[in-house]
């Protein structure tokens, strides 16, 4: 495996913090605009699949459709494709371009590979540390579309996307929205899990297309077209229907939490009277901030959590999740997860729980809106 210089790796540490990572600043009035992005296209095919398919083929349409539904759903939203047809684009360029318009979000549409054909499942990536040699390799994979462009050792500053330790500076290089980031991409889980599609979780890794970005980036990976049954199955146009329809219900998901984060001042006053108007009605709605999960039970004991006191157990299926807190509001919870995170666990995300049962942030907020 080709190995950078220490010379090359500097000044490809020193590029990043040249070009990237500025606080991200939403709309005025929430998540206005977005980007999507189809993986790969013209003379990159991406990763070819059973059956002689292609991954820029597979991505553009679920890509369109995502894009086409947005724009239905919310006509005030802004939607821009880096690509809307089979050509290629540099993965410096996509972010330039949701660097422009200054979107609010951006979403990288992609297919995966593997050298085993008994991979599948979907996963959602965002920009920062490799976890496990699978992240690490999914990102060398994506990134060698640099390859294809013209002086892209000029344009990379000594980036070389076979090397580890190119990989492992991009990913030291998180981002401000990485909590935004890692929000959508669970809610896009969460959708394809409800499909029925294998979950591969939740992942960290350093990806070219997102360092650059300024506001909060994904990478989806809608499956594996190395794996005979779900290459097939993304062949067919109607299983991409459900794929973008997923994706779709996820950014739904997502608008609603930051437009509400992100109100402005009278909005969020507005908000909070009605919500003391309704402190007397118990909805049965309850926030928690989920710190971290296990395969099995390892108790509740603060020393294992940093101190951190309250946390309790909740079993979901096969799984144990260690959440804290008993919120009644969003913005109480909000401001409990921004706590946790102090402490350490930079990753803890806000969950809804109602009757006992985890049920999605949105549906919680639709429970608390309509009570009475």
């Amino acid at each position: 495996m080709k190995k950078v210089t220490v010379n090359c790796l500097a000044a490809f540490i020193s590029f990043l913090m040249l070009t990237s990572f500025y606080p991200f600043r939403p709309g005025e009035y929430g998540l206005n605009k977005v980007v999507i992005d189809a993986g790969h296209g013209g003379k990159d095919p991406g990763a070819i699949g059973v059956d002689m398919i292609q991954e820029k083929d597979i991505v553009l349409d679920i890509a369109l459709k995502v894009g086409a539904a947005i724009k239905k759903q919310h006509p005030n939203v802004t939607v821009v494709y880096t690509r809307d047809k089979d050509i290629f684009i540099g993965l410096g360029e996509r972010a330039k371009i949701a660097n422009h318009m200054n979107a609010d979000l951006f979403m990288s549409i992609h297919a995966d590979a593997a050298a085993s054909t008994q991979a599948y499942g979907t996963e959602t990536f965002a920009l920062g540390l490799h976890r496990s040699k699978e992240n690490l390799e999914t990102a060398k994979r994506e990134n060698q579309a640099i390859l294809l462009e013209e002086n892209y050792e000029v344009k990379y500053e000594g980036f070389d996307p076979s090397s580890d330790e190119s990989l492992i500076a991009l990913g030291l290089m998180q981002q401000n929205s990485l909590a935004q980031s890692l929000s959508i991409a669970s809610k896009v889980q969460d959708q394809f899990v409800a499909l029925g599609r294998r979950n591969r979780g939740v992942k960290q890794a350093g990806f070219m297309v997102l360092y650059k970005t300024t506001m909060p980036s994904v990478l989806i990976e809608t499956g594996f077209i190395t794996n005979t049954k779900e290459g097939r199955f993304l062949n067919k146009a109607e299983n991409r229907n459900l794929i973008s329809n997923g994706i779709v219900t996820a950014f739904n998901q997502y608008k609603e939490e930051i437009d509400i984060l992100y109100a402005p001042a009278s909005t969020k006053e507005n908000n909070q009277k009605q919500l003391n108007n309704k402190e007397s009605i118990d909805h049965g709605v309850r926030f928690k901030v989920q710190i971290t999960s296990s395969p099995k039970s390892v108790g509740t004991d603060a020393k294992r959590f940093k101190g951190i006191e309250g946390v309790e157990e909740i079993k979901i299926n096969n799984s144990y999740k260690y959440a804290v807190g008993n919120e009644k509001s969003f913005e109480d919870g909000v401001s409990l997860q921004g706590k946790v995170r102090e402490k350490g666990y930079k990753d803890a995300f806000l969950i809804s729980m109602y009757k006992g049962e985890r049920i999605p942030i949105s549906q919680a907020l639709e429970i608390i809106k309509n009570a009475k």
